[in-house]
């Protein structure tokens, strides 16, 4: 099975659904933060590995937390997905914290800053020609 394959892509839906629906439901860790997602899910082709790509919305310690607690439950999470999915191998999990989402919500505030601090620059010196 190739990388970019129609079968790849359908796997790395269905255990990106099934990691999803485990970590939000059937997963009882207090150490995993409420607000956990999956961002993605990359299935080796040989269906043997598994990286899946975790965003977690608060601080540091929350992200090292629910970290340390997926880290804890991989084979839970494991023998849950054999269950839930039909597949030839049960991929090997490993969850990797993945910050894109946060790092987007800060270059954001950082283009409004600059975007609101320029709009003010402009406001002063156009009140300041029309006075002169």
């Amino acid at each position: 099975m190739r990388k970019n394959s129609i079968k790849n892509t359908r796997v790395n839906t269905e255990v990106l659904r099934e990691l999803s629906n485990i970590i939000r439901n059937d997963i009882k860790d207090p150490r995993i933060h409420a607000m956990t997602s999956v961002t993605a899910v990359e299935v080796a082709p040989d269906l043997k590995t598994c990286k899946a790509y975790i965003s977690v919305l608060g601080n540091e310690k929350a992200q090292e937390d629910t970290m340390a607690g997926l880290k804890s439950a991989e084979s839970y999470v494991r023998r849950q997905l054999a269950r839930n999915l039909n597949l030839r191998n049960t991929p090997e999990i490993r969850f990797i914290l993945d910050q894109s989402i946060e790092y987007g919500v800060h270059m954001s505030k950082l283009i409004d800053e600059v975007s609101h601090k320029d709009t003010s620059d402009h406001g002063n010196t156009d009140e300041g020609d029309v006075e002169e």
